[in-house]
């Protein structure tokens, strides 16, 4: 295990190197540049120099001007020792406005997965289970809803029924209007308030494909041999179904759950952005239009890094969860 492990890093690596080379090429060809707006903007103050004078200065000084191989490997330097640089949009250090919108992304992530794979696996079992039933079908028909359902739209159905008829909660934004004149827990309440659409949202549109996963995967299991022995010993249903076959089902389940690891950290851009939720997802999509190449890189290089790590969490999990997996 501790060799293939090893092994597994040794390649993370690897690919990680050239991910971010791909990553770091294409931000430098985005049609829009922070220092093009910044440059524009100083050249139009009262005694400026021109635009040229303030590219070419802001140019070298953010060290645009070198070619993208050589810009690249200056970056990656900075990056291992720590260096992210300043968000040319924010104008504060990377990390720290980072730290400052990751966190509620993370909460809300954390509390999406929570829900999806207390709703999403046992209606996938029971669909599995009676097959071919009005259970079945009413579960499948949900499933391929949630699934089709575009996040815009939904949001928009929530917006229009729960607070501009229902006037339940706000429009927009993480805090409401009297959030400063609360104590501590009237704040926090508050907050979670606003927060019950967002996550709403980011449950319903993902439960769908979870339970057609687990419901596939159950159904394959249950029709295997020793699932038919097993009854015909005459084991008591319950035991066959979540003690032999649902074990069996949870390998292909881990690798939603490792490979979902990102996803607790990457925010929910498009969902975070149409509720003007300041998460991770909000703040980096402002930093992408901006042309923020250090914000960005540094939060892409993050979302790389949480996805090797996943892979490679779910490729352990394989072993605790079925023994019969073994590392050669």
């Amino acid at each position: 295990m501790q060799k293939y492990i090893i092994k597994r890093l040794f390649l993370a690596v690897i690919i990680f190197f050239f991910v971010m080379l791909i990553i770091y090429a294409l931000m430098r060809c985005l049609p829009t540049s922070y220092i093009e707006a910044m440059a524009r903007q100083k050249s139009l103050q009262p005694n400026s120099k021109s635009y040229e004078e303030w590219m070419a200065q802001l140019t070298e000084m953010y060290g645009m001007d070198r070619g993208i191989i050589a810009g690249y490997f200056h970056w990656l330097g900075d990056f291992f020792r720590g260096n992210f640089g300043d968000s040319w949009y924010y104008t504060v250090p990377v990390i720290e406005k980072f730290n400052d919108t990751v966190w509620l992304s993370f909460w809300m992530g954390l509390i999406t997965m929570f829900f999806e794979l207390v709703i999403a696996i046992p209606l996938g079992i029971i669909a599995a289970t009676k097959q071919y039933t009005k259970t079945d079908y009413t579960i499948s028909v949900l499933a391929i809803a949630f699934i089709s359902l575009p996040t815009f739209f939904f949001i928009a159905l929530l917006k229009l029924l729960f607070s501009v008829k229902l006037g339940w909660f706000d429009l927009f934004g993480l805090v409401g209007r009297n959030y400063e004149q609360l104590n501590s827990l009237g704040q926090f309440l508050d907050k979670c308030h606003h927060l019950v659409l967002p996550i709403l949202t980011l449950v319903v549109i993902s439960i769908g494909g979870l339970m057609r996963y687990t419901r596939t995967n159950m159904l394959e299991v249950l029709n295997a041999d020793y699932i038919r022995t097993a009854r015909a010993k005459g084991l008591d249903e319950h035991k066959v179904i979540y003690k032999h076959a649902f074990r069996n089902t949870l390998i292909p389940l881990v690798t939603i759950v490792g490979g979902s690891l990102p996803g607790l950290f990457s925010g929910a851009l498009f969902t975070e952005t149409m509720f003007s939720i300041p998460g991770i997802g909000y703040t980096s999509y402002h930093a992408m239009v901006a042309g923020d190449i250090p914000f960005s890189m540094f939060y892409l290089a993050f979302l790389a890094i949480l996805t090797l790590v996943g892979n490679l969490i779910a490729d352990i999990l394989y072993a605790v969860v079925d023994p019969r997996v073994r590392i050669a």
